[in-house]
């Protein structure tokens, strides 16, 4: 028989040394799993003129997330609108975004967050039939206690034995998801040893929640955009979770350049998106301008409001992405 060659790319290698680092003591099953580490996006919601879902470009939201180098994909959160989606719109996302996923390198976690428990299992229920990789709960808002909280999570670890990661904002306003309840949860869980780190004070957290890991917490992920994840990458943590799609190569980038051990070329990269990060808080809407100007979306339809853009407005955003744009892999 002739002997072919083994050919590895530079992604596949950090895939194989992400998946030894995460899950060293844990069975087969375990480790063929995707690792949840690097850079996770969460994905925007588009619409039609008409205010309507529009399923053909969700579904395409997940070829262009790949072609930009991501580790994972995931929907719907507070970033894709989800309170302002229907139960109908989420489950039809679900099963959209589940063929979309199928074959693709990134890690597909489904948000199967509610009120409360039951609304929650009906939504995780649904998302297990679809076979995703990973799934993500917000805590209950009803809840009264740390023990609801921990009920609401068991809840769906009786559903699934996939990764459940768990996010420690938007939850009931006065309960705190405090360092040792998550490591207590995910000692009795294993499943909730994921963490979506959102808590102030977020990087003292992260450090507190790094001396538990591997066992119990097997991976810890800043949000925020991705505001902080340069030095939180220096610290130690797995990654970032968070709505930056239309920016989603730039994020890859910056995991890949870590990955390396190429902090300068980080602190440099994550600079340039830092700048347009701030134009969140002076031009309304320019995400999803940025969404529009790649091809990703057609309209700058959002449920949370209407957008329109003055010529300057448009020639800041502009300048500022023109940075950005050597470092765009889609």
């Amino acid at each position: 028989m002739a002997y072919t060659p083994l050919t590895v790319t530079r992604r596949e290698c950090l895939t194989a040394l992400a998946s030894a680092v995460v899950f060293p003591a844990l069975g087969v099953a375990a480790a063929e799993r995707k690792p949840m580490r690097g850079a996770f996006m969460i994905l925007s919601t588009p619409y039609t003129a008409g205010g309507e879902v529009d399923y053909d470009l969700l579904g395409r939201e997940v070829e262009f997330c790949d072609r930009c180098g991501v580790e994972g994909l995931v929907w719907p959160q507070n970033s894709s609108e989800q309170r302002y989606l229907s139960q109908d719109e989420r489950l039809r996302g679900f099963e959209v975004l589940a063929r979309a996923a199928r074959g693709r390198a990134p890690a597909l976690v489904l948000g199967v967050q509610a009120d409360d428990t039951a609304g929650m299992l009906e939504y995780a229920r649904r998302a297990e039939a679809l076979e995703p990789d990973a799934m993500i709960a917000i805590p209950p808002r009803t809840a009264t206690s740390l023990d609801d909280f921990r009920s609401y999570y068991a809840a769906l670890c009786e559903v699934t034995d996939r990764p459940v990661f768990v996010q420690t904002s938007g939850g009931a306003p006065d309960i705190v998801p405090t360092v040792e309840f998550l490591v207590s949860l995910a000692r009795e869980f294993p499943q909730c040893g994921y963490v979506k780190e959102e808590h102030a004070p977020v990087q003292e957290r992260m450090l507190a929640l790094a001396e538990h890991r591997p066992n119990p917490i097997k991976t810890i992920l800043g949000a925020n955009f991705g505001r902080a994840w340069a030095y939180e990458m220096r610290l130690g943590t797995d990654g970032v979770m968070t709505g930056g799609v239309m920016y989603a190569d730039i994020y890859a980038g910056m995991w890949d350049l870590n990955q390396q051990g190429r902090h300068d070329e980080v602190r440099d990269l994550n600079g340039k998106l830092l700048q347009m990060l701030n134009l969140d808080n002076l031009i309304p809407g320019v995400r999803l301008y940025v969404l529009r100007k790649r091809g990703v979306f057609k309209t700058l339809v959002s449920r949370r409001g209407e957008y329109s853009f003055t010529k300057t407005q448009i020639d800041e955003i502009e300048h500022r992405f023109e940075a950005l744009e050597p470092h765009l892999r889609a």
